[in-house]
């Protein structure tokens, strides 16, 4: 069968028009442009809203979290100001607190002469089984003290000697 143009058309035809049966070379081109634009359009979209996640990723771990939980919900959400907020967070250097803490703990417990070896391993000695407040009578005395256990004393502080309002204290 013989392809012809129909009588009513020109006879000077724009390339991107292709007669019947024919592949559409630019359709075909049209459809991977337009695919690989809105793939690179996603990725530049989900970059931005990971910017300020990028930027607090050096920062504290509080901070780095508040700042990925409301860029997340500014994702989910489409509402901008979560993003800009969290952005915000992530450009502000929060304030170091618990470092001066800790040099005042370290401080009072050298001036209460403990060492911090012991503290430390206090801290991470595991809760003990109950035991019962009163041992039994029938126990021997050895085994009421054992050496290897700290012995807790509750802390009483003494008046200095010239302290004359020592009446006055509960």
């Amino acid at each position: 069968m013989e392809q012809s143009l129909h009588p009513a058309a020109t006879h000077h035809l724009p390339p991107f028009i292709t007669a019947p049966g024919e592949t559409d070379v630019l359709f075909n081109v049209m459809v991977v442009f337009v695919l690989l634009l809105i793939f690179l359009i996603g990725i530049l979209y989900l970059r931005l809203h990971a910017l300020p996640e990028h930027m607090a990723h050096g920062a504290s771990k509080t901070q780095l979290q508040l700042v990925a939980v409301l860029s997340l919900i500014a994702l989910f959400t489409h509402n901008h100001l979560f993003w800009i907020i969290a952005l915000l967070l992530a450009m502000v250097e929060f304030p170091d607190f618990s470092s001066p803490i800790r040099s005042m703990a370290r401080s009072l417990a050298k001036m209460a002469g403990r060492d911090e070896a012991e503290d430390a391993a206090e801290m991470n000695d595991a809760v003990p089984a109950a035991k019962p407040a009163q041992p039994h009578p029938g126990e021997p005395q050895s085994s009421k003290l054992q050496p290897d256990a700290p012995q807790w004393v509750p802390l009483e502080l003494k008046p200095p000697p010239g302290d004359d309002k020592v009446g006055r204290r509960g």
